[in-house]
């Protein structure tokens, strides 16, 4: 029997952060180590929204470079890993039986959010990989449930991983470069708490209930991942790490055992 693969939430950060010297990277470069090794990896990443939940089955996912104006060498950076068809129909087969709809699309690539932190978690490339998308015109107790539904998965050797932003606001970039602002230090620390005590209800509905949830989230479609992955673990998380790029880009990861 497989051992459980912990439910895993990390903030990818900006497309480079596989060229950055910052302290993300070199925890994302160590992370895998700290992981039982899986068998497979659903990614469910912010970089893919959909009306209805939806996962991939390529057998050769490609590697998409869905971003503009970056670095040369970002675009020649490829990462080869095999896809997970029969994940994929796993996933499908686990949702539905949770009594929502789930497409699959047999042509669907790997986005940033997703190459992007496997290519320093997993650097080899040889584990198969898919993704699910996220759905940012539904609310976060959406994500939770189809988290719940995925959960099985755990046991069967897949990692989940959930990749977004705990604090995303890239208009922000131009105000506060040199250091994190005072509100998103602020919404990290809360979001590291109510993980750590696995106050669900908290956090979904962190809009009603924190000051800082504008600023820290204009857009829903970088916290929702986070939630796909709470939902999938139950209970209480913790911190895998805590760090600021950017100014105030959060880069926390966090784990459900």
């Amino acid at each position: 029997m497989a051992s459980r693969i912990p439910s895993v939430f990390v903030s990818h950060g900006a497309p480079t952060l596989v060229l950055e010297d910052i302290a993300a990277r070199d925890f994302m470069a160590g992370m895998g180590d700290q992981l039982p090794r899986p068998k497979t990896i659903l990614c469910v990443s912010a970089h893919w929204e959909t009306e209805e939940p939806t996962v991939s089955a390529a057998p050769r996912p490609a590697t998409i470079h869905d971003f503009y104006g970056f670095p040369e060498a970002l675009y020649r950076l490829r990462y080869a890993a095999p896809g997970a068809p029969d994940l994929a129909h796993r996933v499908a087969e686990l949702i539905a039986s949770a009594g929502s709809r789930c497409d699959v699309d047999r042509d669907r690539g790997l986005d940033h959010g997703a190459w992007n932190p496997l290519m320093l978690i997993y650097p080899h490339a040889d584990i198969p990989v898919t993704q699910l998308s996220i759905q940012s015109s539904l609310d976060p107790a959406h994500h939770a449930a189809i988290g719940r539904a995925l959960r099985p998965l755990r046991e069967e050797g897949v990692l989940i991983l959930a990749s977004g932003g705990a604090v995303h606001n890239l208009r922000q970039f131009q105000v506060d470069r040199e250091r994190p602002a005072p509100w998103a230090v602020s919404f990290d620390a809360w979001l590291a708490d109510r993980i750590a005590a696995g106050d669900e209800q908290a956090l979904i509905a962190y809009r009603e209930t924190r000051p800082e949830a504008r600023l820290a989230h204009p857009r829903d479609e970088h916290f929702m991942p986070l939630f796909v992955a709470l939902g999938a673990g139950g209970g209480k998380g913790r911190a895998l790490h805590l760090s600021f790029a950017h100014g105030s880009l959060s880069m926390a990861a966090f784990a459900w055992e």
